[in-house]
């Protein structure tokens, strides 16, 4: 049964990708009250965390809705994937990824940009 659901999922890849992640996962749907201690105890349950980066919103100084988990192992990190995809974290439905944890870009490209300026 599992099998002919793979097949009929419209990515059947995605379950294999996700056996050979990276120790950093890419969490969004994040809570705007959710801090690096709140996650860090959601997701220690399930390995050591090794750190914890929630994307701040420099405006309203808040999160953004998306933060980045780091686990001391890829077993740990796959653990928590598919444990905590699609469960309540902070009050919130949280989506995991490992895919975007890698292409995470440097903070510091998201300055305004003024037309003219």
């Amino acid at each position: 049964m599992l099998s002919h659901l793979l097949y009929r999922s419209p990515n059947p890849s995605l379950v294999l990708s996700r056996t050979f992640s990276s120790t950093k996962l890419f969490v969004k749907g994040i809570s705007f009250s959710s801090t690096e201690e709140t996650l860090t105890q959601a997701f220690s349950q399930y390995g050591r965390v090794l750190g914890v980066d929630v994307v701040m919103d420099k405006v309203r100084c808040r999160p953004k809705g998306f933060a980045y988990v780091t686990f001391s192992s890829k077993e740990e990190a796959d653990e928590a994937l598919l444990q905590l995809n699609g469960q309540l974290v902070d009050g919130r439905v949280v989506v995991l990824d490992t895919t975007k944890a890698v292409k995470q870009k440097d903070q510091s490209d998201c300055k305004p940009k003024h037309p003219g300026g």
